[in-house]
């Protein structure tokens, strides 16, 4: 069942190409806009600084379209979900589904920096990890926040409020290991940070596994 729901999220996403459109759109502009804000002062773009700007533009482009996993879905549709299958098995392909997505985006902001701004990155194996780890708990948090928001009406303002405090951490702790790869640093400077993440990602899922199936029902 939970490969079916996936199938499912993937299909109507093919039928909706304005909204993958339109968040590639967003992400080109904003790789436009750094760069031709930073093209004349090289010198500003300091590892630190394009860590920054690249999660920051990943975590607004993964919070607009995780937000639409829940609140988009129409009343009558959650009634016949409700009648077909468990919340376990709608809540983990929702995690998964957004899980490839984010995954996607993030791997489509990467090109576009690499193409406007530039590759710092010198340890790209870790980078590529810190991408997946990264996206899964942008995915875990911000599905279960999604289905909050669209209990309490659509509210995207309670969507983005709720979510900070949740993707703070993950966000601070990207931003982090990024700069170790920036300066090649290796595994033994981003290891603590890595194990941590991983760790969050099980917690969030695991809360998101428990917590779902009342959310759901209420």
């Amino acid at each position: 069942m939970i490969t079916t729901l996936f199938k499912k999220d993937f299909t109507l996403e093919l039928r909706q190409k304005s909204v993958a459109a339109g968040l590639l759109l967003y992400l080109f502009s904003t790789a436009f806009i750094c760069y031709l804000t930073f093209r004349l002062r090289q010198n500003l773009i300091t590892p630190l600084v394009w860590s920054a700007l690249f999660w920051i533009t990943i975590l607004f482009t993964a919070i607009n379209s995780i937000a639409k996993s829940f609140m988009g879905e129409k009343r009558g549709r959650e009634i016949y979900y409700y009648s077909i299958t468990s919340p376990v098995s709608i809540i983990l392909s929702k995690i998964l589904y957004n899980f490839l997505l984010c995954s996607l985006l993030s791997f489509s902001g990467y090109l576009l920096f690499i193409l406007f701004i530039g590759n710092p990155i010198q340890d790209k194996f870790i980078f590529t990890i810190i991408i997946l780890l990264t996206s899964m708990g942008f995915a875990s948090s911000l599905t279960l926040l999604s289905s909050i928001s669209a209990k309490a009406g659509n509210s995207t303002v309670l969507m983005a409020v709720l979510s900070f405090p949740v993707v703070i951490s993950i966000l601070l702790m990207a931003i982090k290991t990024t700069k170790n790869c920036l300066d090649g640093m290796g595994w033994d400077a981003s290891w603590d940070e890595l194990l941590t993440m991983l760790a969050i990602n099980c917690l969030i899922t695991a809360v998101s596994y428990l917590l779902f199936p009342y959310i759901w029902r209420s």
